[in-house]
């Protein structure tokens, strides 16, 4: 199907309308839209956030009144058709008279998917879709994969020297990213639900794991830390400051005076059955408290486990200009087993003097 320039500019900007609700949509996706009216100037813009329950389409409908009617929407997400926490926006377009629809992509979630559209044109509404689509899976890439998966999309970012050491001697902390880098990984912070690091990480580093780039986001990011023998230290950063920001302990170990400890410090003890290598009971059980995404910060013994359980959806390894070398020295990934995992989609981009090389696993 073919587009016109001004289809791919109107698309654009409902993509860009969308982005500006990241940190803010979180279990939702992010949805913009622009109305433009028969004339075709543009009427309206919306953007959807969590918190004001109104939907993009039906914020750029208000903005656009009377001139809707006879106007084209240009939606980066499928309206939705069914009730939930607001009525239909299918019928809200149709209502204010709009007679075009253009939208990259169908939404994933099943209750939405393809009968959103379908709504539309039985109202006699013209639906092209299929424009900027892969720009518009990216974008929600976090929402498709928590239905189409059924779990939280999982992002693993690590920093490191040029030949993929992420210390320079086992136990000691180190700091590879400079400030422009630093900067790019709060951003990227900034856009995922959870964060979380094996217990190594946690008793080295002596991490704050917090989001602080500045931008709004409606929910804390919850630090997630995976500890089969309840090694936290009360003292450690993370329990101090878990009354600002909520942490969770996996754990095998259950009961006992150190779970008691933490769990006065105001820590959630979580128990998997097969404890906290099970990844993928870990992760459902952050799908049941509604968190869309994970950033797996390390370190190299969890890198390694969640590649090896094909529960890596996207790759983002930052490299500092410095060469470690040194047989104590300890790479990015550990592991005992061959990975070879190849990534697809993949973008190199500078920060001051370190480079950001982010793709997207493709498994055997």
């Amino acid at each position: 199907m073919s587009f016109s320039e001004r289809d791919l500019q109107h698309t654009r900007r409902a993509l860009e309308l969308a982005a500006a609700g990241v940190g803010l949509v979180s279990p939702n996706p992010l949805v913009g839209c622009v109305i433009v009216d028969a004339n075709g100037e543009v009427a309206g813009e919306g953007t959807y956030t969590y918190d004001k329950i109104v939907h993009a389409e039906v914020v750029a409908l208000e903005q656009a009144g009377e001139r809707a009617r006879g106007g084209t929407a240009y939606i980066s997400l499928e309206p939705h058709v069914h009730h939930g926490r607001t009525p239909p926006c299918t019928e809200a377009l149709i209502n204010a008279g709009i007679v075009r629809i253009v939208c990259p992509i169908e939404d994933p979630n099943p209750l939405v998917s393809g009968k959103g559209f379908e709504r539309l044109r039985e109202a006699g509404v013209e639906v092209v879709t299929g424009i900027l689509a892969a720009e518009a899976a990216a974008l929600n890439e976090k929402f498709i994969c928590w239905h189409r998966k059924g779990r939280p999309f999982v992002h693993l970012k690590m920093a490191m020297s040029l030949d993929g050491r992420i210390t320079r001697v086992a136990g000691e902390p180190f700091v590879f990213t400079g400030d422009e880098a630093n900067e790019q990984i709060h951003r990227l912070r900034h856009e995922y639900d959870a964060i979380l690091i094996g217990a190594n990480t946690a008793r080295i580093d002596d991490p704050l794991l917090t989001d602080r780039s500045g931008l709004p986001r409606r929910r804390p990011l919850v630090r997630v830390v995976l500890d089969s023998g309840l090694s936290l230290a009360v003292d450690s950063r993370l329990v101090k400051t878990v009354g600002k920001v909520p942490t969770i302990v996996f754990t095998a170990a259950k009961d006992g005076a150190k779970a008691d400890e933490l769990r006065a410090a105001g820590v959630e003890i979580a128990v998997t059955e097969a404890g906290p290598h099970d990844h993928a009971a870990v992760l459902a059980r952050l799908k049941g408290d509604d968190i869309q995404s994970v950033l797996v910060e390390g370190g190299a013994e969890i890198a390694a486990s969640f590649l090896a359980a094909k529960l890596v959806d996207k790759v983002s390894f930052f490299y500092s200009p410095r060469i470690i070398g040194g047989e104590e020295a300890v790479n990015a990934v550990g592991g005992n087993d061959i990975l070879d995992v190849t990534l697809e989609n993949v973008t190199t981009t500078t920060h001051g003097r370190d480079i950001e090389i982010s793709g997207y696993p493709q498994y055997e």
